[in-house]
């Protein structure tokens, strides 16, 4: 029986990234399965506890609270509980150690996490500053940097499964001797791609910036002042680079440590990749989310939260996570020792946005603040409450004596609430994500073979059409802007209401932040959005913000800030300096003019295809893109069985290069065509031969697709036709810039420093 609310797009991202495959990848299970599979084994933990306990029946209500959408576990539960590898946490946070052989030790121990499905978080602070001496070589250490690049290459070189990427978490603490290098460290976007950053701020340090004075910089090995710098300029370049590429974000330190619930096991160094969830060395945890749209009941006069339905949702999950920590097969024993003795949970929350758009109340509003107090609030005491009650029959987390809530009810687990940014849980659930505002109201999606497919907020969806307004043309309007704030054809109080994340101040941002912050044990992964044109005072106002209103850590995007990823679209070029703009009125090509061949520029604005190409070792996502003067060029990823990506990312450049120089399809066709590896030899069945074959035979094809339509200049306007096939969203010169999934070529949200395709899933940190 088909599971009611899974949407099209979300069938799509479970058959490609959760659902059970064989070794060609094939499916081997439905979505019922795959629940159900989940579902019984974290049932069957309690028998652990109880041997009369109908493990079925619990099984039944796990399978309920899933399958109704209630609620989602992290994604390692979903892929993994009940199969060989039973990774089943999200994330983790290792320890390293100041020596070469506890640093190695680290790159291994998170090589073989990212193998499993988890993240990575690092405090780098206990290395030595560069320049130091090293005593057993007669050296100088590299310095924590220099160290952080090892761990970036080793993720790099490892594969999860095909279905979840590497990602890591790095902090420095604000006091370390090479924080000026740390915060420099990702200027460039191409440097330390695996890795996002965050500077641990100290209370101290926050204090020396608001009376203008100095802060001591101390030696990790001595503990000794080694220097000092002026907190006020850190603190700007720490602004400056977060305005210039989101890179730094920063945490603040000493509250991490004021909630640490277990103070004797350590100091909280680092959080998960996202930073919600602060951990000590060698803990992990279990997140799960309640997608909110499914607490409102409807009334006589519309919407509003059902707090009993909340309450005995609540009570599942914290029951489902506690017994997640048991059926878990950690990728250590040392983390699955150090978990299970203080049993930290993370329950959050799901489509706020859509919710609040459900009640009709605006997210920039201050009645969305207090509402986000009132149900995070309930939500956290009916947390703590069930796993009070749960103690009650299973015992406290070990710990518990040497805790800081001894003193309390009894407690079976440490942390129960942190607020994850829930990515592809989000796509799977139908709603928004996590407590960020709704990132785009409507954008269109292409079929390769040129199927327009408009896909709107279906919040919003449904008060068009209850306002009778839903049509083809108002729908195309919204998707070339994202947002309903210039549609006068909608009425303004539901344009008030309907605002997406740039209709939003940074401001009210961190107000909402700071609501969830409030009521949740761990933290919160929120993105705060800036519009391109914000200033580096306006990004250094809502760090303040954050600070004051007791955040523990703050992300930002300014939109376009990251200029080089692949396949952004921006603003209109009106740089007049390009090779053909120099050779304009001469008559002459340019390389009759300079003596050489220089390819044109890549156009701001490109349409194209991807094709799944079959090759020998798995599959292979070709995304062609054109302008009005052609293919311009190609970008290759290969799918989970791996493949050779630079090999063919190679390829792809070249051949995207030739294009542009004026080489023609067919002689680049020629070249490629046939190309053989060996990986094919003897298997059957394959549609190319090699992924230099696989490239020439979509280049191919698509040029046959757009010489068979009206040859049209690329702009901003969607073409009223539909008859030319559109990959990305169209955005409006005054629009902010968007950037697209390399795998299907839709538009990516930015959250908790990661980006997310609600389309295909695709997610990367870093």
């Amino acid at each position: 029986m088909a599971i009611e609310g899974i949407s099209e797009n979300a069938l799509t991202v479970l058959e490609k990234r959760y659902l059970g495959k064989d070794e060609n990848g094939n499916v081997l299970e439905t979505v019922e399965d795959m629940f159900r599979r989940v579902s019984d084994t974290i049932a069957a933990v309690d028998a652990g506890y109880d041997n009369t306990t109908d493990t079925r029946a619990l099984s039944d209500q796990f399978y309920k609270l899933m399958t109704d959408l209630r609620f989602l576990p992290n994604s390692p539960t979903l892929m993994n509980a009940g199969r060989p590898l039973g990774q089943l946490s999200a994330c983790f946070v290792l320890p390293v150690e100041d020596s070469m052989e506890a640093i190695f030790d680290s790159v291994k121990n998170a090589a073989l996490i990212h193998k499993s499905g988890g993240g990575t978080g690092f405090s780098f602070s206990r290395l030595r500053q560069s320049g130091s001496a090293v005593r057993s070589t007669g050296g100088v250490a590299s310095g924590p940097v220099s160290f952080m690049k090892v761990f970036n290459a080793a993720t790099e070189a490892v594969k999860q499964g095909g279905t979840r990427r590497g990602a890591n978490m790095g902090v420095l603490r604000i006091d370390h001797p090479d924080i000026l290098e740390f915060i420099n460290c990702k200027a460039d976007n191409k440097e330390i791609t695996n890795f996002n950053i965050s500077v641990g701020i100290t209370e101290a340090f926050m204090e020396a910036v608001e009376n203008q004075s100095d802060y001591d910089l101390i030696d990790p090995k001595t503990k000794q002042a080694v220097g000092h710098l002026s907190a006020e300029k850190v603190f700007d370049l720490i602004v400056d680079h977060a305005w210039r590429n989101g890179e730094p974000g920063i945490i603040f330190m000493d509250r991490l440590n004021r909630d640490n619930v277990t103070p004797t096991q350590g100091e909280i160094e680092s959080t998960n990749p996202c930073g919600e969830q602060p951990l000590l060395p060698y803990e992990s945890c279990n997140l799960g989310s309640i997608n909110l749209v499914k607490m409102l009941r409807k009334t006589l006069t519309g919407y509003e939260f059902d707090f009993r339905l909340l309450g005995e949702t609540v009570e599942q999950a914290v029951h489902f996570l506690d017994n997640v920590i048991d059926a878990n097969n950690y990728p250590l024993e040392k983390i699955g020792e150090t978990t299970r003795a203080s049993r930290k949970i993370g329950l959050g929350v799901m489509g706020w946005a859509d919710a609040l758009l459900m009640l009709g109340i605006p997210y920039n509003s201050e009645e969305a603040v207090e509402l986000a107090e009132r149900v995070m609030g309930y939500i956290n005491t009916a947390g703590h409450a069930a796993s009070s009650r749960l103690a009650e029959k299973r015992d406290s987390f070990p710990l518990f004596s040497v805790s800081t809530l001894k003193d309390g009810a009894a407690m079976r687990n440490a942390t129960i609430t942190t607020i994850a940014p829930t990515g592809t849980l989000s796509i799977i659930g139908g709603c928004s994500s996590g407590v960020e505002p709704v990132f785009a109201y409507a954008f269109i999606r292409n079929i390769m073979d040129g199927t327009e497919l408009i896909e709107v907020n279906p919040v919003l969806t449904a008060k068009l059409k209850e306002l009778g307004l839903y049509n083809d043309q108002l729908l195309r309007k919204i998707a070339a802007e994202g947002t309903v704030a210039n549609c006068e054809e909608i009425p303004a109080e539901v344009r008030r209401i309907f605002v997406c994340s740039h209709d939003i101040k940074p401001v009210d941002h961190i107000k909402m932040q700071a609501a969830f912050q409030r009521h949740t044990d761990n933290a919160v992964s929120k993105t705060v959005n800036f519009p391109k044109e914000a200033t580096r005072n306006e990004v250094r106002d809502v760090y303040l913000l954050a600070y004051k209103e007791g955040c523990k850590g703050v992300t930002i995007y300014r939109d376009g800030s990251r200029e080089e990823q692949v396949l952004n679209i921006g603003k209109v070029n009106r740089q007049k300096d390009s090779v053909e703009a120099a050779a304009a009125g001469t008559g002459q090509r340019p390389e009759e003019r300079f003596g050489h061949i220089e390819p044109r520029p890549r156009p701001d604005v490109t349409r194209g295809f991807t094709e799944k190409m079959k090759i020998g070792c798995g599959s292979l996502y070709v995304t062609t893109n054109y302008d009005e003067n052609g293919i311009c060029e190609v970008f290759t990823s290969t799918g989970k069985a791996g493949g050779c990506p630079s090999q063919s990312e190679a390829t792809a450049r070249l051949v995207s290069v030739a294009l542009r120089s004026g080489i023609s399809i067919q002689e680049v066709y020629d070249q490629l065509k046939g190309i053989r590896c060996p990986s094919t030899i003897r298997q059957q069945g394959m549609s190319c031969t090699s992924c230099p074959d696989a490239i020439a035979r979509v280049i191919m094809k698509v040029s046959k697709i757009i010489e068979d339509q009206p040859r049209e200049k690329a702009s901003y306007e969607q073409p009223t036709g539909g008859s030319v096939p559109q990959k990305h969203p169209i955005v409006p010169a005054s629009s902010s810039e968007i950037h697209v999934c390399p795998e299907c070529g839709n538009v990516v949200e930015h959250e908790g420093g990661c980006v997310i395709c609600r389309n295909c899933g695709f997610s990367k940190c870093g």
